[in-house]
């Protein structure tokens, strides 16, 4: 291989503009036409084991969740046989690609990004929409413009971190070598972002280590344009291996490989905690101790104080509960508001939710669109049903589903009299926010009220004009969330801008979007080099006087 001398430079990162596809433009009419070609087309999805397509007959379809009796796609299942020849396909590509030169790596995913910026970026999109049921925004803000902030940025961050060497005394040069794990980290991406899965599988395999992916079986579209746009960019055979199939299956074979090198996930705590514990358990069958690295569950919420600007909170209840039906990690679930203020914000707050536009994500008219599948259409109306019949709590928009046609569930605001509510405390990922009216002289006891009641960290917000208001609550709520929000919702967070992860019961905290997640994918070596040894084993301190 040819050596070439020289450091280089990444080209300096900036967030991806966000196209507005309002009526007109250049890119709603090439995504407008793009959902054309997609909804009339059947992808038939294989594995992707060692750059090789795998195709087992045992297939699951893909569906829209607008119009559930579409079929999107046909997806190939593994077996215990694929799952093994992915392990493999991954210790083979390993030695190869963990010794590439970074800026050979990172030039891959420099072109990736390009590529989706251009001639991919419709594709992505309108997959995402279909595949996850996505307004154009919602999809352009995930699936193009997050896949390109999180291959930009961790390009730079790569970067960042082999430049990071230390000291060096007179007569030795001291250096740090950043290597790749040894053996496969294994990607657990959900349905709800196809960014996730781009990052998941993605950043370890940037810094070298090579992946078992299993995407969420409700994103195979959008996953697997993923891998194809990678595929285009150059990425070679063997360094992420694509695994469809039955989860228990996959994570049970995986989980106990010795060449497991880590684990990068986002998905529900419990299946977190049922991970940590297997690794745990086998934690003397491995070959290092695995790494790691998830993002989980969530109750996020807003707390108003009184002195806060009424259109604000409503703005931001409505945006962050109800964009994407709710099925954001960051998505508000409950909030706090002071009777001084909901006396004024109740009815227009109802109003505004109630005229929430609701239906397939083609007609770019609506706000809202399908939840993903029958399984969390049951779960997230059984709490409104609750709701309905409790003495504890109200109602007051909403509350009404329908799945005949799709898995359609209106935005629906439950108040509740009691702060410890099911819906106060459940995760319930989908479209409802419930909402607790405290007394205006309990804005203190309201703040450690919010801290309690969950054991999730990961985004909240708060609303004040009251500058002593805003550091009272940044104080007591400063383990409440990872990702914290003064006078703005506490969903959005931006690649390079606003890292994102939490803790308690939320992950561990190694936020996607900075250089602090790069790190856990690298493992360190210390290189000594002295320029004149000594030749003799004596110290001065041993002559005679």
């Amino acid at each position: 291989m040819t050596v070439m001398n020289g450091n280089p430079t990444i080209p300096a990162p900036v967030n991806d503009p966000i196209l507005t596809y309002a009526p007109g433009t250049l890119e709603r009419a090439e995504l407008q036409a793009e959902l054309e070609v997609q909804s009339t087309t059947v992808v038939d999805i294989p594995l992707v084991i060692g750059g090789e397509e795998i195709r087992t007959g045992n297939t699951r379809n893909v569906v829209m969740p607008h119009a559930h009796s579409h079929v999107l796609a046909t997806v190939h299942q593994a077996g215990t046989k694929e799952i093994g020849q992915a392990v493999s396909a991954a210790a083979g590509a390993h030695h190869e690609w963990s010794t590439t030169h970074w800026e050979d790596r990172a030039a891959i995913f420099l072109r990736a990004a390009d590529l989706l910026a251009g001639p991919w970026r419709q594709k992505l999109n309108a997959a995402t929409m279909l595949g996850q049921s996505k307004t154009a925004f919602q999809a352009e803000i995930d699936s193009a413009c997050e896949i390109i902030d999180f291959f930009r940025f961790g390009a730079h961050f790569a970067e960042r971190i082999y430049g990071m060497q230390p000291l060096s005394e007179a007569g030795v040069w001291n250096r740090a070598e950043y290597r790749a794990l040894e053996g496969f980290i294994y990607a657990v991406t959900p349905f709800n972002f196809t960014a996730i899965g781009a990052n998941l599988s993605g950043t370890p395999a940037m810094m070298g280590n090579t992946v078992v992916w299993k995407p969420g079986r409700t994103s195979m579209l959008s996953n697997y344009y993923v891998l194809k746009l990678l595929e285009e960019a150059g990425l070679p055979a063997g360094v992420i291996n694509f695994v469809a199939g039955d989860a228990g299956l996959i994570t049970s074979e995986l989980l106990t490989q010795k060449e497991l090198a880590g684990v990068h996930f986002t998905g529900s705590t419990a299946v977190f905690n049922s991970f940590w514990k297997t690794i745990g358990g086998n934690i003397g069958e491995y070959g290092s101790y695995p790494r790691i690295v998830g993002e989980t569950g969530g109750k996020n919420f807003i707390v108003v104080h009184p002195s806060a600007e009424l259109n604000a909170v409503k703005t931001a209840i409505v945006r962050g509960a109800f964009e994407y039906q709710g099925q954001k990690c960051s998505a508000a679930s409950r909030a706090y508001v002071p009777a001084s203020l909901w006396k004024d914000l109740e009815g227009p707050l109802i109003e505004e939710t109630e005229s929430l536009t609701m239906g397939d994500p083609r007609d770019f008219t609506n706000f809202m669109n399908a939840v993903i599948d029958q399984k969390a259409y049951d779960k997230i109306t059984s709490y409104i049903d609750e709701a309905k019949k409790s003495n504890e709590a109200e109602v007051i928009a909403g509350g009404t589903y329908d799945d005949s046609e799709g898995w359609f569930i209106r935005p629906t605001i439950i108040q509740t009299k009691k702060p410890d509510y099911i819906s106060m405390c459940d995760e319930i990922f989908g479209p409802v926010i419930s909402i607790f009216v405290y007394d205006d002289g309990d804005w203190a006891k309201t703040l450690q009220l919010v801290d309690a009641t969950s054991p999730y960290a990961l985004t909240g917000a708060v609303f004040a004009k009251d500058i002593r208001a805003i550091r009272e609550a940044c104080d007591t709520l400063r383990n409440s969330a990872g990702n914290f929000y003064i006078n703005d919702k506490p969903t959005g967070a931006v690649v390079g801008q606003q890292p994102f992860g939490g803790g308690r019961a939320s992950g561990t905290n190694d936020k996607a979007g900075s250089i602090m997640n790069l790190l856990r994918w690298v493992s360190a070596r210390s290189i000594k080099e002295t320029f004149v040894p000594p030749l003799d084993y004596r110290y001065p301190f041993m002559d005679d006087e």
